[in-house]
């Protein structure tokens, strides 16, 4: 994995398939306690959006491997005063050896990547989520022993989690299905960008209709259907988003070894039913614990100790 150190990942698709491959195959070794490297470095967390799993999983994914945490928090840092990004990111690059950055805007990611020689990890944005997507992967290969052929479902809003989907989909081979209602459809340019991807290797679907997503996939996954600083607009999204939950009966249209997917936190009785939640077809909890691993992974790869 050495052709990955002091890279960034500010997208899924900074990465070759055969690297998202062997992050996931390192993940499992690191996972199974095959393998322990010691990383005595510095990760800097700079989350300009509250966190639970990608705050904690980072956190414990570094401190296993020997390294060190500073919590970076905006409203106790000149950052959320108004120091320019270029400033803060010359300045963080003195100090630590890794930084994973939380905000909205993902230019402004870009431009810490831009002022910064250590790697930079996109800890999510509004255009992507790609460690979220690098857990769901190792997920599905858990399940289902592959990736390449597989039929993943994505169902609900067309956001920073389906994008990411879409493009690491692409790059291992899987079909993606993303059903949204209209006008919540990805960024016309992700989808552009999946089918590029895809070539003729796997297909891409956007659809308005869940039960024609579902149909004979090996997993369905969803998120709230406000995220995060669309908190205003939650509930006037309900009723449009109603018919894009995921309940027994759109799961029972996939196929029968089929997942459910989430990737939290999660409304109950929203996007997703508590029976399917805590049902048997539920990985969500196995999704969840993989974030540790497959950051873990990661980090150990841009660090280059592995």
């Amino acid at each position: 994995m050495n052709a990955l150190k002091g890279r960034d990942l500010l997208s899924i698709a900074d990465l070759s398939s055969t690297e998202i491959i062997d992050l996931l195959n390192l993940a499992a070794d690191l996972k199974q306690g095959k393998i322990a490297p010691t990383c005595p470095k510095t990760l800097g967390l700079l989350f300009y959006k509250a966190s639970t799993r990608t705050r904690v999983s980072f956190s414990v994914a570094m401190y296993q491997l020997g390294g060190n945490v500073i919590d970076l928090n905006p409203n106790r840092t000149q950052v959320g005063r108004g120091e320019p990004i270029e400033d803060t990111a010359r300045v963080l690059d003195r100090y630590l050896d890794i930084l994973a950055i939380r905000t909205f805007d993902q230019q402004d990611l870009e431009t810490f990547a831009d002022y910064c020689e250590m790697p930079i990890i996109n800890a999510l944005t509004d255009l992507e989520h790609p460690c979220q997507m690098l857990a769901d992967l190792q997920t599905m290969q858990e399940t289902f022993g592959q990736l390449e052929g597989l039929t993943m479902t994505y169902v609900g809003d067309g956001n920073n989690v389906a994008h990411s989907i879409l493009l690491g989909g692409a790059l291992v081979g899987m079909n993606i299905r993303i059903a949204t209602p209209k006008d919540y459809e990805p960024s016309p340019k992700i989808v552009a960008q999946a089918q590029a991807i895809a070539g003729d290797r796997s297909q891409i679907l956007i659809t308005h209709d869940p039960k024609e997503a579902a149909e004979g996939c090996h997993a369905i996954y969803t998120d709230v259907w406000a995220s995060m600083g669309q908190e205003d607009l939650a509930n006037s999204r309900v009723p449009i988003f109603q018919p894009y939950q995921v309940n027994a009966e759109l799961m029972a249209l996939a196929d029968k070894e089929a997942i459910a997917l989430h990737c939290l936190p999660a409304h109950r009785g929203e996007e997703i039913t508590a029976d399917v939640m805590e049902g048997p077809q539920a990985k969500i909890w196995d999704q969840a614990e993989n974030r540790m691993h497959a950051q873990k992974a990661l980090m150990a790869s841009l660090l280059g100790i592995v």
